[in-house]
């Protein structure tokens, strides 16, 4: 019966279709003046044909009043094949409007969207839908310069089948604005997408999806974001921020991607039927992290999730006592129910975020006691491949929540016992790609039937429940492989993300003149430039642009290169998107340059840098990364770094606002000497509570007459950073008061570490930092 009504609605489809073809009148244009012309005439039913090719610096206005039945298509003539580049943007301003088929790239929007539900604020899009297509690395060029990438206005609009990847720069990749009755209720769909890597942005607001903002966050919104794939979101705490009410959020997959669901702020929102698939390698990757009222949280897969606290698998958080919009009201009455916890350790964490042992250094508006209340986690169930000491988490009394018919298997690993939450023989099933079914031999289990759980009706593969007591997220095991990763399903039907894996190519260069930079240039992303032993003296900046190693082609003898370029400039300029890996070569300056560098302005993505096996010196800075750029990783091990004026600097985010230069520095086995200041110096200014990085381990490493000419007396300053390891360390006549200057309240730690005449290592428990908010 099913089959044939779905066979029945696509004739239906068809048939419309074909009568819109039969009756458009459709147009093809080839330029932006063809293009205007074409939409300002345009009335319901016809399409406007895009020529395939570039198109640079284009301002699309789409106004217009189709009807459900004849909207007004604007569409690429081929799918993937008009290419909108350079100072380019699309705006919405009418009813039944469609764009189908264009593809965003090497460019940035003008205006503050690069597709925009609205004309101005006065006239919205209403009906109208983007589909089947790609915005890719379509950046401002400072990260600071904040835009949105798709912004909706109005109400009963709709993005879906489309492919977005890369945004470096601030601000949610899709936003929702509710701002005004006319955007209230306004049932937007965001369905069947691809959201392809965003990098890490190093700071807040980098959100792939944001519905509403926290001062319109008690309206409603009704926003439906469904059957997506979220692949390795990134860019910060919250992949998802609901703001609002009344949003639904099914049947999505979120796979690897290092942030959380979380309901920011607004209440009564449904979770229902997603993945969350993490990775054996990172305790970044959430899950749902809940605040405010009203939520229901059933039929998730919760699959390897390493990540705590924020991003933990379940975190509920400790709200503030009569709370500001902007800030975190308290967990009441929410329902986390019939959901599934494969190997994540400590999957529930309840009060997290309580601060009240920071009482000394924030206000008492700004202190989390508001323990959840009236929440119920019932009819879940946990397995552990490998016992979990600890499955539940109090960062503050679960006193106000209700725990009923939850059952674990824990490998006889003995846990706190609590009510509602009992030990079972769990048999595990692989049905596909990270997907597993639990089903529980013993003992047997009777659901819990609380208030309104009669409308739980399915599982997560759409079975019925009625009748049926099994607790979980599945009540049993499906026909065949849900494919939950098969790409095919979501995105622009034409673009896959998945490119062919080449063989890295090398380049053999000599000490002549040029050859070297020549030979860079050569190369593609993934190449190895091998350098024969000699002396490589260069006189301007090394680019890297792309993906790139350059390395020793006898280890033991190490090829040097001289660097004497102008004062200021870096042997290595590292330009957006440069991966560099330095190995086993010997890198000097004159005393007045620097060894690395990213550019000064226009960093409109982010770099990395690892360096192995070098020796460098006689330069200015090591390392100088200026205001408003980025790096995800910074590495260098076995290294030894001599007779510079400076080490590595990032600390230029001084706006205090949570961002930060760099995600991860890794020093490990590398050898200081004689570094006048700034030997490392890494700075994340702020006090914002969402962030939750930077990174920074020192281990295994020396230092020896560093920070000499240091003005605040301190060798190491990693001020504000929430992720700080040094282990394992010798400090050896160095002339500073204070090794270092440690957050005791955050993940600050040092251990084994060996100090002769170089001050301490001081652990100030609540550092004073200016409020974000």
């Amino acid at each position: 019966m099913r089959r044939n009504i779905i066979l029945l609605v696509s004739m239906i489809w068809l048939a419309v279709a074909c009568q819109q073809s039969t009756n458009n009148s459709g147009s093809l244009v080839s330029d932006a003046t063809e293009l205007q012309a074409a939409l300002d005439k345009a009335k319901a039913g016809d399409e406007i044909i895009m020529a395939n090719g570039i198109w640079k610096d284009v301002l699309i206005r789409f106004s217009g009043q189709g009807t459900a039945e004849a909207p007004i298509t604007l569409r690429a003539e081929t799918a993937g094949e008009v290419f909108i580049e350079g100072e380019s943007d699309l705006k919405f301003g009418g009813e039944y409007l469609v764009v189908s088929g264009l593809y965003f790239r090497n460019g940035y929007t003008p205006s503050n969207a690069v597709v925009d539900f609205k004309f101005d604020k006065d006239q919205v899009a209403n009906h109208c839908r983007i589909t089947n297509t790609v915005i890719e690395g379509f950046n401002q060029m400072s990260r600071d310069r904040k835009d949105h990438w798709v912004e909706f206005w109005g109400r009963n609009n709709q993005m879906d089948h489309c492919y977005l990847a890369g945004k470096s720069n601030e601000g949610p990749t899709v936003r929702v604005e509710i701002k005004g009755r006319r955007n209230i209720k306004n049932f937007h769909q965001i369905v069947n997408n691809h959201f392809g890597p965003r990098p890490r942005k190093g700071g807040p607001k980098g959100e792939t999806i944001q519905l509403g903002d926290s001062f319109s966050s008690m309206s409603p919104s009704n926003t439906t974001v469904a059957n997506n794939l979220f692949e390795e979101c990134n860019g910060e705490v919250e992949v998802i921020s609901s703001k609002t009410n009344f949003n639904e959020f099914r049947n999505n997959v979120f796979y690897k991607s290092e942030g959380s669901l979380v309901t920011r702020h607004g209440n009564y929102c449904t979770i229902d039927g997603n993945y969350f698939i993490g990775d054996e390698n990172s305790e970044n990757i959430g899950g749902i992290r809940l605040i405010n009222t009203g939520h229901v949280v059933t039929n998730n897969y919760f699959y390897k999730l390493k990540g705590k606290s924020f991003r933990s698998p379940l975190a509920v958080m400790n709200g503030i006592p009569k709370s500001p919009l902007n800030r975190y009201n308290q967990v009441t009455d929410v329902i986390v129910a019939y959901n599934t916890y494969i190997d994540c350790p400590s999957p529930w964490q309840f009060g997290v975020g309580t601060n009240i042992s920071q009482k000394e250094v924030l206000p008492l508006s700004e202190i989390r006691s508001a323990r959840p209340i009236r929440t119920v986690v019932a009819n879940n169930i946990i397995y552990n491949e490998k016992g979990d000491a600890n499955p539940i988490v109090e960062h503050d009394k679960a006193d106000g929540v209700t725990f009923a018919s939850n059952v674990i298997e824990n490998q006889g690993v003995e846990y706190p016992q609590r009510e509602g939450v009992i030990t079972g023989d769990i048999l595990l099933t692989e049905v596909g790609q990270d997907v597993y079914f639990p089903q529980i031999n013993k003992p047997e289990v009777e659901p819990y039937v609380g208030f309104e759980f009669d409308q739980f009706t399915n599982d997560l593969f759409g079975n019925v429940r009625r009748g049926n007591s099994s607790i979980g997220a599945m009540i049993k095991a499906p026909a065949g492989d849900p494919m939950i990763l098969d790409k095919s399903k979501y995105g622009a039907t034409w673009y896959s993300n998945e490119k062919p894996m080449r063989e890295p190519a090398l380049f053999e260069v000599k000490p002549e003149e040029a050859d070297l930079m020549q030979k860079l240039a050569e190369a593609q992303a993934g190449d190895i430039v091998v350098m024969t032993p000699g002396v490589y003296e260069i006189t301007e900046s090394l680019v890297i642009d792309k993906a790139i190693t350059i390395q020793s082609k006898d280890d033991n003898d190490a090829a040097t290169i001289l660097y004497s370029g102008a004062p200021g400039t870096p042997a290595f300029a590292m330009h957006p998107q440069g991966e560099l890996t330095l190995s086993q070569v010997n890198l000097k300056g004159t005393g007045a340059q620097q060894a690395f560098a990213s550019l000064e302005k226009d960093m409109s993505s982010h770099y990395n840098l690892t360096v192995l096996g070098c020796a460098i010196s006689d330069f200015d800075y090591v390392l100088k990364a200026y205001k408003q750029t980025f790096a995800e990783e910074i590495t260098f091990m076995n290294t030894s770094i001599a007779k510079c004026q400076n080490g590595l600097e990032l600390s230029q985010e001084t706006n205090d606002k949570g961002d930060y230069n760099v995600e991860f520095l890794t020093i490990e086995n590398c050898a200081f000497s004689q570094i006048q200041a700034n030997v490392i110096d890494y700075y994340r200014g702020g006090y914002d509570e969402s962030t939750i990085g930077g990174n920074l381990s020192v281990a295994n490493s020396t230092f020896t007459q560093c920070g000499g000419k240091e003005s605040n007396g301190i060798l190491l300053n990693t001020r504000g950073i929430v992720n700080v390891r040094i282990e394992n360390n010798t400090f050896r006549n160095n002339p500073v008061k204070l090794v270092a200057l440690l957050w005791g309240a955050k993940n600050n730690t040092h251990a084994n570490n060996a100090i002769t005449n170089s001050g301490e290592i001081r652990v100030e428990e609540n550092l004073k930092l200016t409020l974000v908010y």
